[in-house]
């Protein structure tokens, strides 16, 4: 078991583990108690009643949180003539075609966050499967990141699209924003959030779904979150 700070124990203390807090009162209490002098990264850890290792009981999926993550976003694009073009005019940070993806294969280049292709693109962007696969970096459909409307999916990830896919342990984990964002922005962001992962719930799970939900810092301890008042 790691060991943790004074400012960490402090912050425990100051929490009740045995209640489920309204989202406004958790995320009141994860900025109070956030022990680090940086602006840190606001999280979520969902429980789901799935067992993943059924491939009908997989959650996978993308959402575009009303407020963003705080954090900007640098997109590669594997794209070429016209769609190259519309990418850059998008925003895209870096675009390419064969070249980039020689550039990753051979260079083992990462300096990116999103990868986005077009569809005819994917027969060589899948050369680097064992590359980004294992980063969670590899463009997909189910994701939004593999598609013609480059445009719209640049801009998307700029504003704060964000990625979840369920754990072997049947938990997803996600940022949703930062200290420094208001508790009505928080809010709203987790909100959005859990209504994605509840649209997205697989026919074959059954019993109760969203099991726990907590947030907390980046350096801070969990606090729990009623999972009654988190949808709508």
């Amino acid at each position: 078991m790691p060991k943790h700070g004074k400012k960490y124990q402090d912050a425990v203390k100051q929490i009740d583990r045995n209640t489920l807090y309204e989202p406004d009162e958790a995320f009141e209490l994860v900025k109070k108690v956030a022990p680090a002098k940086f602006d840190e990264t606001v999280e979520v850890a969902v429980r789901l009643g799935v067992d993943p290792r059924h491939a009908d009981q997989q959650v996978r999926g993308a959402v575009v949180l009303p407020h963003g993550t705080g954090k900007t976003r640098t997109v590669l694009v594997f794209a070429k003539g016209d769609k190259a073009k519309e990418a850059e005019q998008a925003g895209a940070d870096f675009v390419g075609a064969e070249d980039m993806v020689a550039k990753v294969q051979q260079e083992g280049w990462l300096g990116f966050d999103v990868a986005i292709a077009t569809p005819d693109m994917m027969g060589n962007v899948g050369k680097l499967g064992r590359i980004l696969g294992p980063r969670g970096l590899m463009p997909n459909p189910k994701t939004g990141t593999v598609t013609f409307d480059i445009a719209n999916a640049v801009q998307e990830v700029k504003a704060g699209k964000i990625e979840y896919r369920v754990d072997k342990a049947g938990n997803i984990h996600a940022p949703i924003g930062k200290i420094s964002f208001t508790t009505e922005k928080l809010v709203e962001n987790l909100r959005t959030l859990i209504d994605a992962l509840v649209r997205a719930r697989p026919a074959a799970a059954k019993g109760q779904y969203l099991k726990t939900i907590s947030v907390s810092s980046t350096m801070g301890p969990g606090v729990r979150v009623n999972t009654q008042k988190t949808t709508g």
